[in-house]
């Protein structure tokens, strides 16, 4: 890989534009010309980061079928635990990889820092629109209809796992609204379990329960960003949440830990709402109880609703600077839109695709075992198609995520509530974007 070595600047840029929607490449506020989405004309070897497990082995394939661009790929911790640092630090330096791994809720934070290339200038990327999920393809524009900073890897729709054989002893219905749930949770505690475990940590979970109460955490209207992190639907779920709790009719172990898998795997918690990507943790978690989940779509607000949220997802981008526009774009494509890419990721990292055609992989079709044979993937295909495509993410979202969970960890102790942790993560955050020059609206 040859980058140019115009250094990208690491400071949040000021300019209204770029701090909400960006500019295309090469903009006078960009700094720069404008990328060539042209090839190259000869042999190309790109540098690519990701954490995906087994990514490798999708890099290897492209490779044999395509000499005259290779892909190196480097793999690392995932994105908060050290690879978006690495990639800021060098986009400072002006030696980033082609391409890297980054998640749909940092994507504005790379955007507002001029980190990003838009492959809107590659015929192939603007002509792939249609093969992409409608609300996927909406987090890699980020509300533009004429940008893309991204090609979108994979999806989290959130559903309902829960232990079928204790729901059937118990004589419970599966819930199919929250107020159900919570009807649910009364009758489990009275039998000594808890119904599921609040995460005190992971807020992007929380932030998927108000995706599918149709609320927002961020908007801008082209000239300024709107903090929403106490909206009507935001706080409506935090009282929901902060009831369960005070009522001790949720556990609070932190996530992925010994004492939450032991939880899952004793039978002490019944429920987890979560996403696709769920399926692996809690059958890696929770090993003693094959055979004994099952998978339903998530509790609605109202009886007969259809909503789902989403919890994580990626998408694979391109860092200004690459003198490879068009094979990198190239790359990206094929990652995330052929058959045998997808299904090698699937069966290396369960990585649910964001394509349409994806969804239907014959892995994804196929009963899952360790959930008594049920077809999982069809109730996460319907999910997935629930999922509202307008939900927008801010550009400082590690920031606010690190806010609202020191508030979580204090309602999870009885010293706060989660509704004061969302006032508090909208404080903060407001603070955040004023003290970096981008535009709050009033």
């Amino acid at each position: 890989m040859r980058h140019t070595k115009r250094a990208v600047t690491a400071a949040l840029l000021t300019s209204a534009a770029l701090a909400l929607t960006g500019c295309a490449a090469g903009d006078a506020s960009s700094g720069g010309d404008a990328a060539s989405c042209e090839p190259a004309g000869e042999d190309v070897t790109l540098e690519f980061t990701s954490w995906i497990p087994g990514i490798e082995d999708a890099v290897a394939a492209w490779n044999e079928e395509n000499p005259d661009i290779q892909v190196e790929v480097q793999t690392g911790p995932n994105g908060n635990s050290g690879t978006y640092q690495n990639f800021f630090n060098q986009l400072e330096a002006g030696n980033a990889p082609d391409l890297g791994q980054i998640e749909y809720d940092a994507l504005p934070n790379f955007r507002v820092q001029d980190g990003l290339e838009d492959l809107a200038a590659c015929e192939d990327v603007v002509a792939a629109e249609d093969q992409f999920l409608e609300w996927t393809w909406g987090q890699v524009s980020l509300g533009t209809d004429d940008q893309v900073y991204g090609i979108p890897q994979d999806q989290g729709p959130m559903a309902l796992f829960y232990r079928s054989d204790l729901f059937e002893q118990a004589g419970i219905d599966v819930p199919t609204t929250w107020e159900e749930y919570r009807e649910a949770a009364v009758t489990i505690r009275e039998q000594g379990g808890y119904i599921t475990n609040f995460s005190q940590t992971d807020i992007n979970q929380f932030a998927g329960f108000v995706w599918q109460a149709g609320g927002q955490w961020f908007a801008n209207d082209g000239d300024a960003w709107t903090v929403e992190l106490t909206s009507d639907e935001s706080m409506t779920v935090a009282e929901y949440w902060q009831d369960l709790i005070e009522n001790d009719l949720v556990s609070t172990y932190p996530a992925w830990t010994d004492e939450w898998n032991n939880a899952y795997n004793s039978g002490e918690v019944w429920t987890w709402n979560s996403a696709v990507w769920g399926a692996n943790s809690i059958a890696s978690g929770a090993p003693d109880t094959a055979g004994n989940w099952s998978v339903a779509l998530a509790p609605q607000w109202e009886s007969g609703g259809a909503a789902a949220g989403n919890w994580g997802g990626s998408s694979i981008a391109v860092f200004k600077g690459t003198d490879h526009l068009y094979e990198s774009a190239k790359f990206a494509l094929w990652l995330n839109t052929s058959d045998e890419a997808l299904t090698i990721l699937n069966e290396q990292a369960a990585i649910y695709p964001a394509t349409k055609a994806g969804l239907e992989l014959p892995t994804l079709t196929e009963g899952v075992e360790f959930y008594g044979g049920q077809a999982i993937y069809d109730v996460f295909a319907e999910a997935s198609a629930q999922v509202d495509p307008d939900f927008v993410w801010g550009p400082t979202m590690t920031q606010t995520y690190a806010d609202v969970s020191d508030g979580f960890k204090a309602a999870a102790s009885g010293s706060g509530t989660l509704q004061e942790a969302l006032e508090k993560g909208q404080s903060s955050t407001i603070s955040a974007l004023e003290a970096q020059s981008i535009p709050v609206a009033e």
